[in-house]
């Protein structure tokens, strides 16, 4: 199983990120994949990213889908798939692509980190007004759980998947649930969508506002119908596991 990867970089400072993207990302799963096949690894499990599908979605998302990666992540992603099956025919090793969504769990990276702090220390947050938006998220259990069926299941072999929790939120009702897991009062502000949007252009943080702001979902239908596999736990259950080892790991 290979997660490994360059992301959630937050100030790039390389002078071309897609190519600094691309050693790690890219040659680097490549290179590994290779070394497995010649030590004898049957099955190679790959963790990608639904950036792979695109960044923003106005219907769910489906493997079938032609990719549409937008940021140099999500590229150096796909090339590293399009690598591994190049292997696969060379080699006859099994390849299986995982492409999961943003994962939440204790000290999570990215977005979902620095919302869950923010609400942990009772900021206030703009975000009251974005509840039109709907984004599928990955429970770090439900992603565990989806990786241990790709690496057992013989179905699996040669696929590609989508993975998410049962239910979609809104940015807003994300933060509320999230509140409630972490027992903090959750402070927001109904700030509309369109001075966000525009701050965002403003301030050149306009990814960051789309990727609160926007609809990302996806099918699992895929993963049900061939591998049998549904979310091991629900959203409030995932978010209150969250929470619950976040506060441990902060406890002297």
């Amino acid at each position: 199983v290979h997660a490994a990867a360059r992301a959630h970089v937050l100030r790039e400072t390389a002078p071309d990120p897609l190519q600094v993207f691309r050693a790690v990302n890219t040659l680097g799963t490549i290179t590994l994949a290779r070394q497995a096949a010649e030590s004898g690894v049957r099955r190679f499990v790959f963790l990608s990213s639904i950036g792979v599908n695109g960044d923003r979605s106005d219907r769910p998302f489906a493997e079938s889908d032609e990719p549409n990666p937008r940021e140099a992540y999500a590229i150096s992603k796909l090339e590293a798939e399009n690598g591994l099956w190049a292997i696969a025919r060379e080699t006859g090793m099994q390849v299986v692509i995982l492409r999961p969504p943003l994962v939440y769990g204790a000290n999570a990276p990215g977005n979902i980190g620095r919302l869950a702090a923010a609400v942990l220390k009772g900021t206030r947050l703009p975000l009251g007004a974005v509840t039109s938006n709907r984004r599928t998220f990955l429970a770090l259990d439900n992603l565990t759980d989806v990786v241990a069926t790709c690496v057992a299941h013989p179905a699996a072999a040669g696929q590609v998947f989508l993975a998410g929790d049962s239910e979609d939120l809104s940015t807003a009702d994300l933060l509320r649930r999230m509140a409630l897991a972490f027992e903090a009062p959750l402070r927001m502000l109904p700030v509309p969508v369109w001075i966000l949007r525009a701050g965002g252009a403003a301030l050149g943080r306009r990814t960051t506002v789309r990727s609160l702001c926007d609809s990302l979902q996806v099918d699992t239908s895929k993963a049900r119908d061939l591998l049998g596999w549904r979310p091991l736990i629900g959203v409030d259950e995932g978010l209150r596991r969250m929470a619950q080892r976040s506060l441990r790991d902060q406890t002297p």
